[in-house]
């Protein structure tokens, strides 16, 4: 057992700047379809995206070959923190915790996981 982090931080403005050239085409290169009907502002969806690529950097293997985006769905509770799950079965996550946060035209995740 080992415990692992991950951390990313984006532009919003990079973000934002893709959704207005590529619409519909940039949000599902990474977001699966619940991801995309669940959030709507382009903070939040650079929170997904610095999350996203927090999580792969926890579990080593950055977005590529063995992880795509979409094999990454994250969800929030009732009280609306958030949390993932990981559809690929290569890895084995025992626990997890997740922080997203934005502010002054950033995202940024971190990611705690025990594997």
């Amino acid at each position: 057992m080992g415990i692992k982090i991950g951390t990313d931080i984006v532009s919003i403005d990079r973000v934002k700047n893709s959704i207005d050239k590529f619409g519909d085409r940039f949000l599902n290169r990474f977001l699966t379809e619940y991801e995309i009907k669940s959030v709507k502002k382009v903070e939040s969806i650079a929170g997904y995206w610095a999350a996203k690529e927090a999580i792969s950097k926890a579990l080593g293997c950055g977005i590529g070959k063995e992880l795509d985006f979409k094999d990454i769905e994250i969800k929030k509770d009732s009280y609306g923190a958030p949390h993932f799950y990981i559809t690929n079965k290569r890895f084995t996550i025992l626990d997890s915790s997740i922080s997203i946060s934005h502010d002054k035209g950033f995202a940024i995740a971190v990611v705690v996981i025990t594997i």
